[in-house]
């Protein structure tokens, strides 16, 4: 029923027993939009463990623990791995493996703990992921949909549309940008000659600090990204 956006709370997990709350696509698009009651399946896989996905991973509908949804699920296949929800409150969320961060996106339907990584050195688990800019801040292993495009210069809609090192920004720091947002590179500040890691660099591009100073999170301090000076 398309009508029905909210059928229950990911975060409480308010359905009848033997039932999970899900986020699922009710209008079937490309992303999730609504949360259902799903069952949770007799063998269920914890965070972390292999997973399938009735239907493809906007179903709603998989074989992960309660709390937890079958992620990054092959179109092929339909199999994923079972990622976690987060624990807590949309204000204070948390995840109880400190290698996570929570990902709150798509209008708090989508809640996830996520892995942290590094957008320098792109060291996600898995060559089916890249390290992108996490929605609540920091950076966090999306699945890298960027297959034929998303290289420096593409139109971009979503974050993880570009490829494993670049980033969807806005249009002003990516000369000859043609939509609202297109893909540029990230960079290190730290390194000899930062500027020529940016393939605008010819049109104005440099390598700019991602954080505020002060502001960089440990480990983040050499973080950039190529864009135009304001």
């Amino acid at each position: 029923d398309a009508g029905s956006t909210v059928e229950c709370d990911v975060w409480q997990q308010d359905c009848p027993d033997g039932e999970k709350c899900m986020p699922w696509a009710n209008d079937g698009g490309v992303a999730w939009n609504a949360t259902r009651c799903a069952p949770v399946a007799a063998m269920s896989g914890q965070p972390g463990e292999p997973c399938t996905a009735e239907g493809g991973g906007l179903s709603g509908i998989d074989s992960c623990a309660e709390a937890a949804m079958c992620w990054n699920v092959d179109a092929e296949t339909n199999e994923g791995t079972c990622v976690s929800f987060c624990d807590g409150t949309p204000q204070t969320p948390s995840c109880s493996d400190n290698a996570t961060e929570c990902s709150i996106s798509l209008d708090g339907v989508l809640i996830l703990c996520l892995p942290s990584c590094d957008p320098l050195s792109q060291d996600c688990p898995t060559d089916a992921e890249a390290c992108y800019p996490g929605v609540e801040g920091g950076f966090q292993c999306y699945p890298d949909y960027s297959g034929e495009t998303g290289a420096y210069g593409d139109p971009c809609e979503f974050t993880n549309v570009c490829d494993p090192g670049l980033f969807c920004g806005p249009a002003y720091v990516v000369p000859g940008c043609t939509s609202s947002l297109c893909c540029s590179e990230f960079c290190d500040v730290s390194a000899d000659d930062p500027d020529s890691l940016c393939s605008g660099q010819g049109d104005g591009q440099t390598c700019i600090p991602w954080y505020e100073e002060g502001q960089a999170p440990p480990g983040e301090e050499t973080v950039g990204y190529c864009g135009v000076p304001a």
